[in-house]
């Protein structure tokens, strides 16, 4: 693996193929915890601590216990376990180290446990690399993880930094809240659009 390839994963991840702007997974976190920027920064690096490690464990044991006993039916069900488990991890240590991060949280956090942004980087970790066309290697697996952290964490501080200046917006009353959200979210997702022309990256050597 060269650095080419890690840019390549690295850019697809955060900015081609953007889980919440691009593919629109996880935005229940995406809308609950963007109205704050400090909570917001706080979700993103709480999701990319998970993306990173759930990606390491289920990469290691999707390789060399569930496709080795052909146990693959299974891979779905150990997956959702391993980052239940991770969530569990995280909670703890925010409520010990950072309580008011835990509080602003709220029931987002254990909701990480179902942000399907987490699953679906496990499952696609399992799959062919859509830059190679070869299975993930354990590097690659891992990068993408970070790169797909990274990516959420980019959209999140972004549509909380535009939510907070909003609300100094004088902003019609039925599209206060959720609807005017709705509408950046939208617009942001358009402008996400834009670097779908990078995607020559997919296609360069590496």
């Amino acid at each position: 693996m060269n650095i080419a390839s890690i840019v390549q994963i690295s850019i697809g991840a955060i900015l081609i193929n953007n889980f919440v702007l691009a593919r629109f997974i996880g935005l229940c976190p995406f809308f609950g915890v963007s109205k704050k920027l400090s909570s917001a920064t706080g979700m993103g690096m709480a999701v990319t601590f998970v993306l990173a490690v759930a990606s390491t464990f289920t990469w290691i044991i999707d390789k060399y216990i569930l496709v080795r006993f052909n146990a693959t039916v299974l891979q779905t069900i150990v997956f959702i376990l391993v980052i239940a488990a991770l969530v569990q991890l995280v909670e703890m240590a925010l409520l010990k180290y950072s309580p008011l991060l835990y509080e602003a949280l709220g029931i987002y956090l254990p909701l990480i446990t179902t942000n399907c942004a987490i699953l679906g980087i496990a499952v696609i970790n399992s799959q062919d690399n859509v830059f190679t066309g070869k299975p993930y290697t354990f590097i690659e697996g891992v990068i993408n993880g970070i790169a797909t952290g990274v990516g959420f964490t980019l959209a999140l501080v972004l549509m909380a930094g535009i939510r907070e200046k909003l609300e100094l917006a004088n902003i019609p009353k039925p599209l206060r809240g959720l609807p005017i959200a709705f509408i950046t979210a939208g617009l942001m997702a358009i402008a996400f659009l834009g670097f779908s022309g990078l995607n020559f990256i997919q296609n360069s050597g590496g």
